[in-house]
């Protein structure tokens, strides 16, 4: 697994299908967090996410709504039928999108570069990411774990 795709554009749905996106270029990193926060709303030990350039992913198909925690740091965006939680964006980073890889529609690629909120793990949870973190990456290290990231085949 190289934890790129390997064919692009990629589309991807929500659960029922009513929301669909795409994908137009590879991530900027994979990841996987550990906060509780992100268990509740994936109802599992951890959430899975593509970071995507802004220009390299767009909804193709409906409107979301905002859920998850409302606030003005995080917009939690989710199919307003199924309620299957579709991607995150953050208050003043505009150059990514957080995607949802597992509902796009070959998630075979993704594996997670990078673990965050390690703290807050369950105890018997483990992924094979190669960076791990107790909370999230500084912003100053994202310019070195994103190039190391872009690195790999």
């Amino acid at each position: 697994m190289t934890g790129k795709p390997s064919k692009l554009p990629m589309s991807g749905h929500c659960r029922c299908g009513q929301l669909r996106f795409e994908i137009t270029t590879p991530p900027l990193m994979t990841a996987a967090c550990h906060c509780t926060g992100c268990q509740r709303m994936s109802s599992s030990a951890f959430s899975l996410t593509a970071m995507m350039p802004a220009d390299g992913f767009a909804v193709t198909d409906g409107e979301t709504v905002i859920g998850g925690l409302k606030g003005p740091q995080l917009q939690h965006h989710f199919c307003p039928d199924c309620m299957s939680w579709v991607f995150t964006r953050i208050e003043g980073i505009d150059d990514f999108v957080n995607v949802r890889p597992t509902l796009l529609s070959d998630p075979s690629w993704f594996t997670p570069f990078m673990e965050t909120m390690t703290a807050e793990k369950l105890p018997w949870a483990s992924t094979p990411a190669k960076h791990s973190f107790e909370g999230f990456p500084s912003m100053e290290d994202l310019p070195r774990l994103m190039a190391a990231y872009a690195a790999e085949g």
